[in-house]
């Protein structure tokens, strides 16, 4: 749990109540999670949401390169001023000073940093707990010495021969860090140590320090490197009292001992992406290509799967071996399997059943739509879809199930959106020349997005599944990749209308037995086809053979021959080839010619008189009795319910056994198979639907959707800057009893944490909450479906992908969404 100083608060307090509205209008729009509902009611509570860890977290993903870049050397900086920044990233003029002060504007706008009253700028205190070491230095000197008693400072300034203003601890560790960021004083104090200590001293510069451990009993460990002592003498390394490993280096030596010449990362320009002239006409003609393709592909799949629905791995998720059934018999790769099937997972046309995958009644209507709408349906799951639905191998080479549930990726999201908006800054009329050059575009534009470890090239998985859906074309975007990337649904669905060409509903029949269906087939002719034929290829243009096999498995469906001739004939062009009717009609001619009739159980005996009597007998009626031959009858009843109905009509019916064998009927002992299940928790809920978490994220969106940022911005900058917070401590009653409850038990949480919490609960909002676990560890998990049960919440964590109870006096932050 990262701690906010009341000094830091207080100064993004003050600067944000001296920005005019418009410019804190930017700040609410930058950072929607701090104006989300309840409102903030002051300057002061805004900026305590501001600088909340779950906060700070959901901005970083969404800067780009150059802007993080400065946020990481800030954050082992600071405080400093703008010129010592600007001199470590060697952006003192031109080009690096202009994106300099463009990447500043931008992190505060979004209260990531901002200047203080001495002209220093200052960081969110998360901010600086994002890298566990910024620039690969180590905490600043000031830091490391704050357990360090006066007597060891006094020590280490007469080693380095220098006269502090007191005695006083606070005096000489001023001293000694005035001395330390004197980068002349510490080149010369290096170059007169010993050899092996410079030699520790600029090996350690250079690399990233070790995080120390911590050691509850004993003294520090001694000495371990050459020369260490004379450096740890003058405070070029420090050794704390409390951890064990390697001495440490102050942040203010190692930039020193890294030279003038060093300068951390910036990179204020986009890579460059080689480009070609391409015509808005040529790369509508590519798209045009591609989705229909895709679609066709989809829809085989999803038929598939709804014909013969794949097993599920005991792990989760699709195997490869189904995944190779699937696509061998869609006729399409792997990665188009995978596609399909977590879009249509991700859009409610596939569902668990049990230990299979099965199609759902929603694909029933989608499966009746024109293919370009069901292209949308797909185009909108996957633009939202939480994964990489192309990722096929894990980080050790090891194949991965698809629709195995996996938790969210927010990483693999922003990559997919990185990518459009990359692919849209291209130049007017021009597209990359090879799509590739597209992957580090995206490391630029988000460059905290996820990779697969499968990819040899930087998002080449992504880039693919793109041109596959025609999101991408001739390595521009598409115009179905602008309808995303501006998330108008309207616009998808037009331009997919005008892309995708309508179904067709006439197939040409060849006297070879073929028929070819040029464009999309319908829903209607696909049905027929595949009942009568089997499938060969499909695309552009699909193509079914007739066989025997094909034909007999209409005829066993029920068709007679004249009405698969008729029905054929009615969706031909032209009339149907002469080898084709033959083919039908000499089929049905030996169709049926041995029956097969299913039975329970079989009734035999030597006297035909007997067997005719049970036939007939009217009691016996609901056996199902049917007689085959004078002395065989077959019932549809299983053999202990026949023999029981044939005793109670006054019969003596013997059992025998498979051998023939009269079988001994002796009593049976029941036992329970398994022990009386344990009672169900109190409090417990059964899982929630999915369709219950989009709801729950709607009305959060929704809400956020409501706040008016310039009315908000207005009030805020009326209210005074030390304007109390309101809380039941003040005489303010609580809003709500669910307020008062979760106040009572939730003793870490400021009283906006618990009005928004409260607020979650009753109008059932999805919530991102900061939790300190059982083992002390702090995790950030977004829950929904919130069931209050003090002292415990129920909720359903998107994390963990299940549900899970959380103890309310471990929650120590909450923002909504």
């Amino acid at each position: 749990m990262v701690s906010i100083s009341k000094a830091s608060g207080s100064a993004l307090a003050t600067w944000l109540h001296g920005l005019d509205t418009p410019a804190l209008e930017r700040v609410l729009a930058a950072r929607p999670d701090a104006a989300s509902a309840p409102e903030p009611r002051s300057v002061g509570e805004l900026a305590d949401r501001l600088q909340r860890p779950a906060s700070v977290a959901l901005a970083l993903p969404r800067l780009v390169l150059p802007y993080l870049q400065v946020a990481e050397a800030l954050a082992a900086l600071t405080p400093t001023s703008r010129d010592a920044l600007a001199g470590l990233l060697d952006a003192t003029d031109g080009e690096r000073a202009r994106g300099l002060e463009a990447a500043l504007e931008a992190l505060a706008d979004r209260a990531l940093v901002w200047p203080d009253g001495d002209g220093l700028l200052r960081v969110a205190a998360p901010l600086r707990q994002a890298w566990s070491t910024p620039l690969g230095l180590g905490p600043r000197l000031a830091q490391l010495l704050a357990d360090t008693t006066s007597d060891e400072l006094g020590r280490m300034l007469a080693a380095l021969g220098v006269k502090p203003a007191g005695t006083g601890k606070q005096k000489r560790l001023a001293a000694l860090v005035d001395h330390h960021t004197d980068p002349a004083r510490v080149a010369a104090l290096v170059a007169g140590a010993p050899a092996a200590t410079r030699k520790l001293l600029e090996r350690q510069a250079g690399r990233t320090p070790e995080q120390p451990g911590f050691i509850m009993f004993g003294t520090p460990q001694p000495d371990s490197a050459p020369g260490e002592r004379w450096a740890l003498e003058r405070g070029l390394l420090i050794r704390g009292r409390h951890w064990y490993g390697s001495a440490r280096m102050p942040a203010e030596v190692a930039l020193t001992l890294r030279g003038p010449d060093w300068h951390a990362p910036f990179t204020p320009a986009p890579p460059v992406v080689r480009s070609a002239s391409v015509t808005a006409v040529r790369i509508e003609q590519e798209a045009a290509a591609a989705a229909p393709a895709f679609a066709a592909h989809a829809a085989s799949v999803l038929r598939v799967c709804s014909a013969a629905p794949p097993t599920r791995l005991k792990a989760g998720g699709i195997g490869a071996r189904e995944l190779s059934r699937i696509g061998k018999a869609a006729k399409c790769d792997e990665i188009v399997v995978r596609l399909a099937l977590e879009t249509a997972g991700a859009a409610g046309l596939l569902a668990r059943d049990g230990d299979r995958v099965a199609a759902t009644a929603a694909y029933d209507a989608w499966s009746e739509e024109e293919p370009a709408d069901q292209l949308a349906v797909l185009l909108r799951a996957w633009w939202t879809l939480p994964l990489t639905p192309g990722g096929s191998r894990d980080e050790d080479g090891k194949a991965l199930p698809a629709l195995a549930g996996t938790p969210p990726c927010g990483g693999c999201a922003q990559a997919r959106h990185g990518l459009l908006a990359a692919a849209s800054r291209l130049p007017a009329g021009e597209g990359a020349t090879d799509p590739a050059d597209l992957g580090p575009l995206i490391g630029w534009h988000r460059p905290l997005v996820d990779e697969l470890p499968q990819d040899a090239a930087p998002f080449a998985t992504l880039i693919r599944e793109s041109e596959l859906l025609g999101v991408l074309a001739l390595g521009a975007l598409s115009p179905i990749g602008a309808a995303l990337l501006a998330d108008d649904v309207r616009a998808l669905a037009d331009t997919c209308r005008r892309l995708l060409p309508a179904a067709t509903g006439a197939a040409r029949f060849g006297s070879d037995l073929t028929a070819v269906v040029a464009g999309t087939p319908s829903a209607a002719l696909v049905a027929l086809l595949d009942s009568v034929a089997d499938r060969e290829a499909s695309g552009a243009a699909s193509v079914w053979r007739f066989g025997p096999g094909s034909v007999r498995r209409a005829l066993d469906a029920g068709f007679t021959p004249d009405a698969i001739t008729a029905e054929l004939a009615a969706l031909a062009v032209g009339p149907l080839p002469q080898p084709l009717s033959y083919l039908i009609h000499d089929t049905a001619r030996s169709h049926g010619r041995a029956r097969v009739v299913s039975a329970a159980c079989v009734i035999h005996g030597e006297e035909p008189a007997l067997l005719a009597e049970l036939a007939a007998h009217r009691t016996l009626g609901r056996l199902g009795l049917r007689q085959l031959a004078p002395t065989v009858l077959i019932s549809q009843t299983p053999p202990e319910q026949t023999l029981a109905a044939l005793r109670s009509a006054g019969y003596a019916p013997v059992a025998e056994k498979p051998d023939g064998s009269v079988r001994i009927e002796r009593a049976q002992r029941t036992r329970a198979a398994n022990p009386v299940p344990p009672p169900r928790p109190p409090g417990g809920r059964s899982r929630p639907r999915r369709s219950a978490d989009r709801t729950a994220d709607a009305r959060t969106a929704d809400a956020r959707a409501a706040v008016d940022l310039s009315a908000l911005a207005a009030r805020l900058r009326a209210v005074a800057p030390d304007a109390p917070e309101p809380g039941p401590r003040d005489g303010r009653p609580y809003d709500s009893d669910t307020e008062e409850i979760i106040a009572g038990h939730a003793r870490k949480l400021s009283f906006t944490d618990v009005r928004q919490l409260a607020h979650a609960v009753d109008d059932g909002l999805a919530v991102t909450i900061e939790y300190v676990a059982t083992s002390g560890n702090t995790t950030v998990r977004t829950l929904s479906r919130l069931a209050l049960d003090a002292p415990y919440l129920n909720a359903w964590c998107h994390l963990r992908d299940d549900e899970r109870v959380f103890t309310l006096s471990r929650i120590h932050g909450v923002m909504l969404g």
